[in-house]
């Protein structure tokens, strides 16, 4: 006979192995990819991604003009398409549209859907970037046709926290490292701090044990230009600017954009309006660029850190007497702020060198110390993060726009007052502007005589000189790889030859 103290011993044993195997049974948690050593020291990258954030609204962000301070500023930044997916996903993977094969919001070339259709997610740089070691994060916005509670999330990312149609700022759906969530409508709530809240999360947890990489994409300023409940009685009083362009007649004009007449009163009124809710809105994304730097300086990797802000297209207001909106070529919609501080970086400067979205997944990819992709048509900006301008550095950039249907579901939908322009490409270098429309018709501005593109000289050009920057826009629109694509910007007319 078994003594009892035996057989509960025995039985002891059997129900532990019997826990063990239930547990071995069991789903493990979501898989992370293995952390980098401590002893890595490569640097960590905080990457802040406005939407529709055009140059006249940095006056209102105290802690990004402390930034430009502490870093430099790139005047000559170009979006690769004024439109968000397009150029969110060149963003991601580096590649001009006619690569992404990314050029609207909606299906079938458009949003989420081309995005994978195309397989670009499997280029984004996030990939390399978690594959060399970095913990990598995404917060807030993605791609337009992101359903968070059907997609879940990409490859590349160990933190997600997607979400799709934020703009009202409260009741959004997100996807939180998969698990689908409804946001409240407390103020906590509201999109831009629930965004700053996981960021900072984020750091904390990260800080010390290997670098990181964090994106932040706020829908602030986009439509409808919702603003944190506590800054909605903010700037009653603030005027619309009116620079040279605004509610100007333009002479010889594409056929999208006519001779317009002026815009009525109730017009102006209506963008007086929307400038001080974009305003309001960019106060919230302000305080958190200053709380995110706080928290890099508490946890003690600051002097590691390279924080990149800027945004994914520009905004016009009432210029070329177009009402609100974006898609052009004008400077007002490509051209949107970059500003760079962190390890290396010199303080207080700026630099005119032409630079765009395409280049900034090969800066991640070079200050994470990696192998470039050359299959990316950008170049990395660390040689210009120093203050010295490379003696070969390309002339032009090449921006694309694909005209589309108006679709239900597309936030960034115009009509013929906020300006639709047909499919063109365009060259842009420091001086000058030439564009090419689907339909034959041409643009062409010298905006040294002519800064706020007024006048379009195309009609003047001499047969010589259009040839020679109509091929080389063909060369750029058909460039693929970094080599080609450099080479395609660096011999681009210049100013004086052309």
């Amino acid at each position: 006979m078994v003594p009892p103290r035996t057989l509960l011993r025995s039985g002891a044993a059997l129900l532990l192995v019997s826990a063990v195997a239930v547990v071995a049974l069991m789903p493990g948690p979501r898989s992370r990819p293995p952390m980098a050593r401590r002893t890595d020291r490569r640097p960590n990258i905080v990457f802040v991604l406005t939407d529709d954030l055009s140059w006249d609204l940095l006056r209102f962000m105290p802690h990004v003009r402390q930034l430009q301070r502490d870093g430099m500023t790139f005047r000559q930044f170009m979006v690769s398409d004024s439109l968000c997916c397009s150029s969110r996903a060149t963003i991601f993977t580096g590649e001009f549209p006619h690569d992404t094969h990314v050029l609207s919001n909606t299906p079938p070339y458009g949003g989420y859907y081309a995005f994978h259709a195309a397989g670009a997610q499997r280029r984004s740089v996030a990939i390399s970037l978690q594959r060399s070691g970095y913990r990598t994060a995404l917060f807030g916005k993605y791609l337009n046709g992101y359903q968070p509670f059907r997609e879940g999330e990409d490859p590349g990312w160990s933190e997600w926290l997607g979400s799709s149609y934020a703009y009202d700022g409260f009741g959004y759906e997100e996807s939180d490292n998969g698990q689908p969530t409804i946001a409240g409508y407390r103020p906590r709530d509201y999109v831009t701090n629930a965004l700053a809240r996981h960021a900072l999360r984020f750091i904390r947890g990260s800080a010390g044990r290997g670098p990181f990489f964090a994106e932040i994409a706020t829908y602030a300023p986009h439509a409808p230009f919702t603003p944190a409940p506590r800054d909605r009685s903010m700037f009653r009083h603030l005027r619309l600017p009116r620079g040279g362009a605004f509610d100007a007649p333009s002479s010889a004009p594409p056929a999208w954009l006519g001779h317009r007449p002026p815009l009525r009163r109730d017009q102006i009124a209506h963008l007086q309006r929307i400038f001080r809710e974009r305003a309001r809105s960019v106060l919230d994304v302000d305080r958190m660029i200053g709380r995110l730097r706080a928290a890099l300086r508490a946890t003690g990797v600051a002097r590691n850190t390279y924080i990149v802000f800027s945004s994914d297209n520009g905004f016009h207001l009432g210029q070329h007497r177009l009402t609100d909106g974006k898609r052009t070529a004008f400077d007002s919609d490509i051209r949107v702020p970059l500003i760079v501080a962190g390890p290396g970086v010199a303080r207080h400067r700026a630099t005119s060198a032409m630079t765009g979205t395409v280049d900034l997944a090969p800066t991640f990819e070079d200050w994470a110390r990696l192998h470039i992709d050359r299959g990316r048509d950008g170049r990395s900006l660390a040689p210009l993060l120093g203050g010295r301008r490379p003696r070969h550095w390309r002339r032009a950039l090449l921006i694309e726009h694909t005209d589309d249907a108006v679709r239900p579901g597309d936030p960034d939908a115009q009509g013929w007052a906020e300006g639709k322009p047909d499919s063109y490409t365009a060259l842009r270098t420091r001086h000058m502007t030439y564009v090419e429309y689907a339909n034959g018709d041409r643009e062409f501005y010298d905006r040294r005589p002519d800064p706020y593109e007024l006048h379009n000289r195309a009609a003047q050009l001499s047969p010589a000189r259009r040839a020679r920057l109509s091929a080389a826009l063909a060369r750029y629109r058909g460039c693929h790889g970094a080599s080609d694509c450099f080479a395609a910007g660096f011999s681009a007319p210049s100013r004086r030859h052309t």
